[in-house]
């Protein structure tokens, strides 16, 4: 892995609230290597936006540090911090663009302030709507646009002002699925295109499968969980993560059955035989609850829930039977 570009250590944020204080975050430590794209993923009320507005200290924490670059953030001068968040760009899932000015003034618009000249300006900014795919769209109004090209233009904004971080924190939420993936196709471009190093931040774990290459689990303020997004979909730890890896098979839940079990393959598994040939051996039927196939960071990946038969000798002997054939088996407990 590359040399960490963000590091996050002992990090705590805590707010004032009516009924006293709430820790939105506890003893945060967590490295992301330059060039790499994150996941960062959590159900409502985990921490993650306040998370993401940490790493440019939009929020500044209550206690720890955060180094971007080699720099402590909460070190340097406001001067300095201003200066240095022109290096971390910030997409949303509302778009934040001004209404009664065109795509391309939109993004001319921070280059602006920054002190370019307009005519310069300009001409980076109809490069960078090049690269989204809206060259045509420069000057027509937001109005004007779908949810997807809103986003790309905001992404164009981003882009036109040379960032080396990239933070997205839920930018496909408000996106139909067709559009979300499309979105995520663009930014994985950008991410090898121009190694920016991208952070993504959602509650939804297709989106982290899509596209990232590692992924921290948040829930209730503190990190319980981070690796390989192929590590957490294959075997999630902790509860918290097994809530979000099976979130697509929750409907399975309704079903009458003492003991289920999940079983990974890697598209290179003969699902089928294997299934039909454990059932003609033992003599005893096993239930596909669920089955799928998705794509995990760019690798076909494969999951089938299975019932197993009340005979928990058989039930122990097709388990050892799927261990037997290298594939991934775990134990599903599911928690409402």
């Amino acid at each position: 892995m590359s040399e960490a570009i963000i590091k996050l250590e002992h990090l705590d944020k805590t707010f004032l609230a009516a009924n006293g204080e709430v820790d939105a975050l506890r003893d945060i430590n967590l490295e992301i290597a330059a060039g790499e794209i994150f996941g960062i993923i959590g159900l409502s009320g985990a921490g993650k936006s306040t998370l993401v507005r940490c790493l440019n200290l939009l929020e500044h924490p209550t206690s720890g540090r955060v180094i971007v670059g080699g720099k402590d953030l909460q070190a340097l001068s406001e001067k300095e911090l201003r200066l240095e968040r022109r290096n971390i760009g910030m997409i949303f899932q509302h778009f934040n663009l001004l209404m009664q000015r065109t795509v391309l003034d939109n993004v001319t618009f921070p280059l602006e302030i920054a002190g370019m000249k307009k005519k310069e300006a300009r001409v980076k900014a109809l490069e960078y709507l090049e690269t989204v795919g809206l060259a045509e769209k420069a000057g027509a109004y937001p109005a004007q646009l779908s949810g997807g090209q809103k986003q790309r233009v905001a992404i164009a904004r981003v882009l036109a002002s040379d960032p080396k971080i990239l933070l997205c924190d839920e930018a496909t939420s408000a996106l139909d699925p067709q559009t979300t993936k499309s979105i995520l196709a663009l930014i994985k471009d950008i991410n090898r295109r121009f190694g920016i190093t991208t952070v993504i931040i959602t509650h939804e774990m297709s989106v982290i499968q899509e596209i990232c290459s590692r992924v921290a689990v948040l829930d209730h303020g503190r990190l319980v969980e981070t690796g390989t997004v192929e590590e957490l979909f294959r075997s999630p730890k902790t509860e918290e993560a097994k809530k979000l890896v099976f979130s697509g098979s929750a409907h399975i839940r309704e079903m009458n059955s003492d003991r289920q079990i999940r079983v990974i393959f890697d598209g290179k598994s003969a699902f089928e035989p294997i299934i039909g040939n454990i059932t003609l051996e033992l003599k005893t039927p096993v239930n596909i609850l669920y089955a799928n196939t998705q794509t995990v960071n760019g690798k076909a990946e494969g999951e089938m829930i299975l019932q197993l038969p009340p005979n928990q000798e058989v039930a122990d002997k097709m388990v050892a039977y799927f261990k037997e054939k290298e594939l991934n088996v775990q134990e599903v407990n599911y928690v409402n």
